[in-house]
């Protein structure tokens, strides 16, 4: 037995250890951003399980996020231990309302909605609103959703929202009203909400002495972390769930809590050895993550912190070797920040790091546009954060059932991931098609990822990868795709990457110019420190003086005084064939080569002709420069597109360019891309010309 659990000791440091072999009982984990937290926690269930307190059955691990249970669940079962029920809140109360509803309803459960804003609607009419449009109605949707996870009823909203010092969407009387329509109109359609579901289930445990009882005699050991976002509904249902019990490990970090808005609160994590007395209390603060030149610049931002969290902040000890120092950049407008990252992000791929270990970090989701049109200009793949499930895309699931059908088949004598390239030819997907277009791009690679789970899941037959597919769905568990990840801050939480770009640090943009109250001021802050603490090794800060030509001029966030922007602003490398910035290169009139009319778009600026005026398309040529293309590909280890698009091979194919000069003139060569391939295509060129 003590070998048994000195194996999960084995690679832990001292305080990781210290929180792993606490006693049964109350356990705070107080982990900095980085110091493996999660290693921690799934260490802990497995030391508690293999000294036999219980069994993996008998723990409920609560997350936030289906990827961070997906990834509880699959570190434990390299551990050795099955039957955790890792979970969203959301997950594990419609799992358990689903089996226990006909006790609790004495009918079916009622449907959950994907999203209340048409009950919203229908309410707002009901209650006299005019003028009401998709955008009121959403921001009435959060509203009563924040109102929900506070446990505040309709009656009492509007001394509510008074008291707390929240601004709500419109008059808290008329809110008041909607909120109560809105109930009323969901129970007459017999329907339930996001709110409603933790809200039954509580309920059912508190009122439901059989319910409850069962419940608590199947799970006795709860994990819940990122204690710090537990909103008051969230903790009434962990309320139900423990009973008179206290066998509750929380991990947290205060430094951590930017979701106040919606209702989350540091308050039950800082108030944790209040509740219990004897809690075991263990601080993780050595940093694995990143390296101590970022490791000291989040700590620098955090330490200006003040109110309540910064009571339980921890100062970050980085463990990695030295790394770069952390980039302060300022540039003359948006455009041309924009401009910038894209061009440092498309060096940083040539030179080799994978375009998924790279993230474009800003505080609103308007800010995406201009880095997802640089970043295509740039000719580099990119992944936006909040678009469509990947298990719900409709290339995922026509992959899903190629492989089933080629499983029907499969004699398993062949490695997994050649057998999935197979079996996904059924729908013409193949690892070296040359893909045009962003969206197409796009569905290729989520097709790859498929491609390279199998890889790294090389031990399973095609069945098992099958069923683990299905796993991942059901918790939507996503696979990491390859391009530049585009996320808001709050999207970033829980993730981290090689290198990181925080753009638009601008005062108004980060702080908001809505934190007018020192709270929200403060959790700014600790939004900005999350973003600091997703890099591993390179950090790139940014913001534009101005936000757009002729704009009124904008200040460094206040966040960062003194702690690193300064100096002149610089401008984007001007490289041969683009101007300085997208304004400069979009002023220019582009004209069609035959017919002399306006070329409006990148594509056929690209080609040089509008799309409906008749090509001189040498296919020889073409397919020449498409091999070398590929050969190119391959050795470098990139994906075809990345060396050129099909779009630019065409307008090389019909224009036929002799001379440097002549190359550069098309659109998206630039001096990287001259560097790299010039001397080849104009060779290509050459050998393909009639003599």
């Amino acid at each position: 037995m003590a070998e048994n659990l000195q194996e999960v000791l084995a690679d832990l440091d001292a305080e990781q250890a210290a929180a792993v072999s606490a006693g049964a009982g109350p356990v705070c984990i107080l982990a900095g951003a980085g110091t493996g937290k999660t290693r921690a926690v799934t260490r802990r269930i497995a030391y508690r399980v293999r000294r036999g307190d219980l069994r993996g059955q008998h723990v409920m691990a609560v997350t936030f996020t289906a990827r961070a249970a997906g990834e509880l669940r699959d570190r434990l079962r390299q551990l050795g231990v099955g039957g955790v029920n890792a979970r969203t809140f959301h997950a594990a109360a419609l799992r358990q309302l689903r089996y226990f509803g006909p006790r609790v309803f004495g009918r079916d459960v009622p449907e959950l909605l994907d999203s209340g804003w048409k009950f919203v609607s229908i309410a707002a009419a009901r209650a006299g609103l005019q003028r009401m449009d998709k955008t009121k109605n959403r921001d009435l949707m959060s509203e009563i959703e924040w109102a929900s996870s506070m446990l505040i009823e309709p009656d009492d909203y509007p001394q509510a929202v008074y008291r707390v010092g929240r601004i709500p969407p419109m008059d808290s009387q008329e809110v008041a009203k909607v909120f109560a329509a809105y109930r009323e109109a969901k129970q007459r359609a017999g329907v339930m909400d996001f709110g409603d579901l933790l809200a039954h289930t509580a309920a059912a445990i508190e009122t439901h002495e059989d319910i409850a009882e069962q419940i608590r005699g199947q799970y006795r050991l709860f994990v819940v972390d990122e204690y710090q976002d537990v909103n008051p509904l969230q903790q009434r249902l962990l309320d139900a769930w423990l009973g008179d019990r206290d066998d509750l490990t929380v991990v947290g970090d205060a430094s951590q809590t930017i979701y106040t808005f919606n209702g989350a609160t540091s308050r039950y994590l800082l108030d944790f050895t209040k509740r219990y007395p004897n809690a075991s209390v263990t601080k993780l603060v050595r940093d694995y993550r990143s390296t101590p030149q970022i490791v000291s610049l989040a700590n620098d931002v955090i330490a200006d912190a003040a109110g309540d969290e910064s009571a339980l902040s921890l100062k970050l000890v980085g463990q990695r070797s030295s790394g770069p120092k952390p980039v302060f950049d300022t540039y003359s407008d948006e455009a041309a920040e924009a401009q910038a990252v894209a061009q440092r992000c498309a060096k940083l791929i040539a030179d080799g790091v994978p375009a998924r270990e790279i993230a474009v970090l800003y505080r609103t989701n308007a800010q995406s546009e201009a880095y997802e049109s640089a970043l295509a200009d740039a000719e580099v793949s990119t992944v936006v954060t909040g678009a469509q499930r990947f298990f719900d895309r409709p290339e995922i699931r026509n992959a899903v059932v190629a492989l089933r059908r080629a499983a029907v088949t499969d004699a398993g004598d062949q490695p997994l991931a050649p057998t999935v390239v197979t079996a996904l030819e059924a729908i013409d997907w193949r690892p070296d098609d040359v893909v045009p277009g962003g969206a197409a791009r796009e569905r290729h690679e989520a097709v790859a990822a498929l491609v390279r789970l199998a890889t790294d899941h090389s031990e399973l037959s095609l069945s098992q990868f099958i069923d683990e597919l299905g796993r991942r769905a059901a918790a939507q568990h996503a696979p990491t795709l390859d391009g530049v990840t585009l996320a808001s801050l709050h999207s970033a939480k829980g993730l981290e990457w090689d290198v990181v770009f925080l753009v638009g640090l601008a005062e108004g943009t980060i702080p908001t110019s809505r934190a007018r109250t020192t709270a929200q001021r403060e959790e700014e802050r600790r939004l900005l420190y999350v973003g600091i603490t997703r890099a591993r090794l390179e950090l790139y800060l940014s913001y534009g003086l101005v936000r757009s030509e002729n704009g009124r001029p904008r200040d460094p966030s206040s966040l960062l005084d003194g702690h690193g922007f300064g100096g002149p602003a610089v401008k984007p490398q001007k490289t041969a064939g683009s101007g300085s910035s997208r304004k400069q290169r979009s002023s220019k009139r582009h004209a069609c080569r035959v017919c002399g009319g306006t070329l409006s778009d990148g594509r056929t600026r690209k080609l040089g002709r509008c799309e409906t005026c008749p090509s001189d398309l040498d296919e020889a040529l073409f397919e020449r420069l498409r091999q070398w293309r590929k050969e190119t590909a391959s050795e470098a280890g990139v994906p075809a597109y990345v060396v050129f698009t099909d779009v630019t091979l065409t307008a090389i194919a019909e224009r036929r360019p002799r001379s440097v000069a002549e190359l550069v003139s098309i659109a998206g060569i630039g001096q990287r891309k001259l560097d790299q391939y010039g001397e080849a295509v104009l060779s290509i060129v050459t050998e393909c010309s009639p003599k």
